[in-house]
Parts: C-alpha cells; structure tokens; sequence
C-alpha cells in the first residue's frame, strides 16, 4: 500500500523558496494561466529522496470488547488517517454490536466469536488491543503474539509474576512489539511533572510522594463488588490498580529500585461495618435503602455512568430492567456483605540505587491523585488537591525563591480519571508502532514489567512483612 507524499523536513527551506517564486522555469503550465504549478515545480527541483511516503494506516483488531477495547478503538476511529479499524472478538454479541457502534460502523469490520475464531484466521491487522479479564491476559497475549500480532496490551501485564516473565520473555522471542496501556505517562499532567524534573530546576531528586485516591464509589464497584474485588480471580490492589503508580515514580525517578516495603489490609468493607439491618442486597429491601452512601439502587440515579462498564446495555435499558439486573447481579450486594478480599488501604516505600526513596499511599477513601516530589533546590507539588484549592495544577517552590504555578490542558475523551491518558495513549500509539526498537516506546513491555515486579514484591512483603531486596532480581522471585 502507498502512502500519501510528504516532504523531508530538511528541504522545507527549498520549499518554501520554491513555492514563494514559480517563475522563470521554463516548465509547461498545468494550471492554465500560462504559470506552472507549484506542485510542477517543487517536483522538478526536489531530489527523489526528499520525496518520502508516510506510512499507511496502522490496522487494530481487538480480543475482549470491555470497556477499555472499546475506548481505544473508538478513539482511533476519529483518526482514520492514522488508524482501520478491521475486527474484534468477543463472547458477547452485544458487546461487538457496541464497539461497531461506536466506532462508526468501520468498513470491512469482521466479528469473531472468541479470541480462537480472530486467531485461526490468517494475520489479517498488524496491532491486536488484548482488552480481556486480568487473569486471560497471558493466554490471549502469548496466543497473539505466537499469531504473528504486535500487541497494545491492557494493564496488568499479568497476574502473577511467572505470566509477566513469560510474555516478556515471549516478545524479546518473537520480536514483537508489546504496548503496555500504562497511560498515565502520555497525560498533560504527569509529562509537565518530568519536563519540570529533567529541567534540573528541582536539583537531584531526594524523595516522591504519591497519592492515588481510588475514590470511595470505585473502590465499591470495582474492588468489593466487582472484577478486582477477589484477588485470587484477579490480582493484588496494587497490580490491578496502582501499577499505574507505581510506573510513574519509576519514570520520574529514573532510577533501579532497590528495596520495597509495604503494609495495608481490608478493613471497612467487612461484615463487622454493615449498618444495622443490612441485607445481602441492596435490593432485598434493606432499611439502608436511600441513605447508604454504597446503595447499589444509586445506578439508577446519580450514578448511573458506571453502569455502562459492566452492563452492557446500560445505555437504552429502562429503570425497571435495571433493578431487574440489580437484583441478579455482583453490582447488587450490599458492600459489607460480598466476597471481597482486595485492600483497601496500602502503603509502599521504596528505597533506590542513587538513594532516593519514595512513598506510594493508596486509598479507598479520597480521589484523585496527588504529588509531591523533593529535591535539593525545590520542590513541586501537583494533583487533585492542589487544583481544588487554588485552581493549579502544579506549585513549583525553590528553596528560597518565589513560587511557580503551573496549569495543564486536558484533551477530551476516554476515562475521566485517566485525565487525557487514554485520548494521548491512543495518539501516540501510531508513531510508537513505527518504532524500530520495540524498546524505544514510551510503555514498552521491557519498561512496564518493573512496576510489576515492585508490584508483587511489595504485596509479598504485605503479607509476609518482610522488606524485599530487588537487587539480584532473581533473588526475590
């Protein structure tokens, strides 16, 4: 396939000096006035080198149509210059009705069944979105990649440390290219916070502070009632959730970490903290119905956006179909009476090998997430704190100087919480793909395992209360 002509960047001066005078040529007019036209003309005088074709649309399939396939593709069908949308696979017809839906209704757009259908079929899109369960990603990756697919891979890589090695392994095999979907790197907000690190302003870095804030009615539906609330089905908190987190302080740090210790548990969403008389459904007539700030009944009213994560027709469904799922459904159980065994509080700290240490602080309670990074010159402060207090996003104070504040600019589109991550995941993810080296990407999976190694050795550490050396790597493993 050709793609469309464009100039080399080296020639623009030539172009804009051929194209400010046309005259004087001697070339035969195209353009009927007698003149040649500028395109004549410029394509006279370039060398054939300076002319170079852009590559053509990169071709995206998708395994699992959930909410975070659905979010990507939908985002890459408003680029069709940079993105085809060919196919997707997924157990639930409806859910491939959506995606179609959503994204335009793409020419040429095949449906499968199960990720079996989509792989026994001859290579047929470079890129594959693995947007499955948690605990499939290692099947449905390891699968893909064997198929000949570069991968966009949903976070957690995996759940379990063998699974991560193995599709890192796998990929380093096969030379693939493997993008992790840690998209809080490709944020306004957190690629202000390392321009402001690397510009040395700050000095060296002594210590990070981080806070995720999962927010009360998240933790809820997705950790107590939802896919994440059980770990052995899923994976740790800090997997499922704060991986995220915990590759940011990597990426700022710039820095192997060395130790990492870590404490936090279950405790508010137990049995011992149901209120008086609460039923094992909200919908059995609890007399918390109205005034429980978890009443599952709240789908129906002010938080009925969330519903769409898990039902999947949750767009065009009627109250009463609602409460019919309610009552049927995870998403209906009172949140003190569920299965759950996610935590809903943990504390890492991290020690570096220049020195730096950093603390992640991960809760239920609050939302948003909030920085602090130390230097010797300065320190900045940013997050969600911060931006409802003083309407800025960042605060960068030198030690001893005056104050710097700081705002950002977030794109529309994708999950709120990301704060623009998936909107800039997504138009990164064309130019990333042309990497040479699949090392070189922002996320690569080379780049994306460390935070879940620090992951699992912290969660390890939770339990065992041990403080975990990750220098040997392989002594901690």
């Amino acid at each position: 396939m050709f793609g469309r002509l464009a100039i080399h960047p080296q020639t623009s001066e030539q172009w804009r000096k051929l194209t400010k005078s046309p005259f004087n040529t001697g070339l035969p007019s195209a353009t009927g006035d007698g003149l040649p036209s500028f395109r004549q003309h410029a394509e006279a005088r370039l060398h054939p080198f300076d002319i170079m074709q852009t590559p053509p649309p990169l071709v995206i399939a998708g395994i699992g149509c959930g909410g975070r396939t659905r979010t990507y593709l939908s985002l890459a069908s408003r680029q069709p210059e940079k993105f085809r949308i060919a196919g997707a696979a997924d157990l639930v017809p409806s859910r491939l009705d959506l995606l179609e839906k959503e994204c335009g209704y793409p020419t040429g757009f095949r449906r499968f069944g199960s990720d079996q259908e989509l792989l026994a079929e001859e290579k047929f899109a470079d890129v594959v979105i693995i947007g499955t369960q948690d605990a499939d990603h290692a099947r449905h990756s390891l699968a893909a990649m064997e198929r000949g697919y570069d991968l966009v891979l949903e976070k957690p890589v995996a759940t379990t440390v063998d699974d991560v090695r193995q599709i890192h392994e796998a990929a380093i095999r096969l030379g693939r290219k493997v993008l992790v979907c840690h998209v809080l790197r490709y944020t306004p907000f957190y690629r202000k916070a390392r321009e402001i690190v690397a510009s040395g302003v700050l000095g060296d870095l002594v210590s990070i502070h981080a806070t995720e804030g999962v927010d009360p009615w998240h933790q809820a539906h997705s950790y107590v009632r939802g896919h994440w609330a059980v770990t052995e089905r899923s994976s740790p908190m800090l997997i499922a959730k704060s991986c995220h987190d915990i590759d940011i302080i990597l990426w700022l740090m710039n820095d192997q970490c060395r130790r990492v210790s870590s404490f936090g548990s279950l405790k508010y969403f137990t049995p011992h903290q149901a209120p008086p008389g609460a039923t094992l459904r909200c919908t059995d007539g609890c007399p918390q119905a109205g005034s429980c700030f978890y009443d599952a009944h709240r789908y129906l009213t002010d938080k009925r956006q969330w519903l769409a994560y898990v039902f999947d027709a949750a767009k065009t469904a009627s109250d009463g179909d609602i409460r019919k799922w309610l009552a049927a459904s995870p998403w209906g159980r009172c949140v003190y009476h569920c299965d759950n065994d996610a935590v809903d509080r943990q504390v890492v700290a991290m020690e570096f090998a220049r020195g730096g240490t950093a603390v992640l602080n991960m809760t239920a309670f609050s939302s948003g997430r909030d920085l602090e990074i130390f230097g010797t010159r300065g320190v900045l402060r940013g997050g969600e704190a911060l931006k409802s207090e003083t309407g800025f996003d960042f605060v960068l104070q030198p030690h001893g100087g005056t104050p710097e504040r700081f705002r950002v600019d977030v794109p529309e589109g994708g999950y709120e919480g990301h704060g623009g991550g998936d909107s800039g995941f997504v138009d990164a993810l064309y130019h990333e793909m042309q990497s040479q080296s699949p090392d070189a990407m922002t996320t690569s999976l080379s780049t994306s395992v460390e935070s879940h190694y620090i992951g699992f050795a912290a969660e390890d550490s939770r339990l065992s209360g041990r403080t975990i050396n990750l220098i040997p790597k392989a002594a901690c493993f």
